[in-house]
């Protein structure tokens, strides 16, 4: 019998056989447990320029109430703490308008550099060819679908987990749950294109696996508080208990699902169960500890994921190539929640991350 990487190839490419088929409940199970373990092993850069000393950031984020920009910014500043930066966080407030404020913004502080923190850098191309004829080096979380550098729009690093793998972790985890059979609503935001490849990705794996996709969601993950309520009690009603799962591309989604569900009878553990492909926000960290109408969240280790953009940043000012790393993902269940930084409410490896980036840019 094939091994479970050759079944989950031969499963995602669509070249199984009947006996590969037949493998694919246990294939599941070994991807997930996979992306369940515990990260303690440095898997990083380990060398690189020194702190290039005296300089100012600004942080754009597309909007602070979503907890991974959150999460991400606030280890931009402590990271930025350590290397002796200046940081300036503006904040786009969720929309296409408040961002272009925000680069605007951003352009007239003049600073040595800026990070584009959650949100779709060809939204912004004005302010990004701004920037790059200005001189002005760019990193970015979440700015595309790509990891690492995309010349075409002056990012010198993109930093995300995979985001393909978050979300094949997040179908496949609900695949297995369901006992092969998931009737699935999955919710999404074309407004970012990362969005739509995320929701895509769970949508093929999920129908190559069997399952069935009941619905294709897109709403904004700006507006879930006032639409999540009402489009909850619509699809209940619409589905029924055919609704056993929802994938959603961010955990904002469920934030604001609770009562509704509650409303209609459902216990924090029934269906359908919830599970996000990111970010692995506080909020989710809580709701899955306690079995409250979420039971994963596929988490991006946020607070890393600031030092790498800071250590990124560093790079590009100094004149020297991206890091090359891409930074690991966390299947967040009940039963592991309280390892990885879980009691902190969010996926903070214990890998030494830290000391490691310290390292390089005192020269040591």
């Amino acid at each position: 019998m094939m091994k479970n990487s050759l079944l989950v190839a031969a499963l995602l490419a669509g070249t199984w056989t009947g006996n590969v088929l037949a493998d694919a409940m246990s294939d599941a199970r070994a991807v997930v447990e996979k992306y369940a373990t515990k990260v303690e092993v440095w898997d990083g850069p380990t060398t690189g320029p020194v702190a290039q000393s005296g300089k100012t950031i600004v942080v754009l984020a597309g909007d602070l109430k979503n907890g991974g920009i959150l999460g991400v910014t606030k280890g931009i500043e402590a990271a930025a703490a350590e290397i002796g930066w200046e940081v300036r966080v503006l904040d786009g407030a969720g929309s296409i308008s408040g961002r272009t404020s925000a680069f605007g913004q951003a352009m007239a502080l003049k600073p040595d550099g800026i990070v584009i923190n959650g949100f779709d850098a060809v939204e912004q191309k004005p302010g990004m060819e701004s920037a790059t004829k200005a001189g002005i080096p760019m990193v970015s979380w979440h700015a595309a679908s790509r990891i690492g550098p995309i010349d075409d729009i002056g990012v010198f690093a993109n930093v995300t987990t995979d985001p393909m793998e978050v979300s094949r972790s997040a179908a496949m985890w609900a695949y297995a749950d369901a006992a092969g059979e998931p009737g699935v609503v999955i919710f999404t935001d074309s407004t970012y294109q990362i969005a739509i490849d995320k929701a895509d990705r769970m949508k093929e794996v999920i129908e190559k696996l069997g399952g069935n996709v009941l619905e294709y969601v897109d709403t904004p993950i700006a507006e879930t508080s006032q639409r999540m309520p009402q489009l909850t009690t619509a699809l209940l009603q619409r589905y029924g208990a055919k609704w056993t799962h929802s994938l959603a591309i961010n955990d904002l989604y469920f934030d604001f699902m609770g009562p509704s569900l509650a409303a209609a009878g459902i216990k924090g553990d029934g269906a359908p169960v919830n599970v996000a492909a990111g970010d692995g926000s506080e909020s989710a960290y809580q709701r899955v500890r306690s079995g409250q109408y979420q039971a994963v969240t596929v988490a991006e280790p946020l607070t890393l994921q600031g030092w790498q953009l800071v250590d990124e940043m560093n790079r590009a000012l100094a004149g020297e190539p991206w890091s090359g790393y891409v930074s690991p993902l966390h299947v967040v269940t009940k039963d592991n929640v309280e390892f990885d930084g879980g009691p902190n409410n969010s996926f903070d490896p214990e890998n030494n991350y830290q000391a490691a980036y310290k390292k390089i840019w005192s020269g040591m």
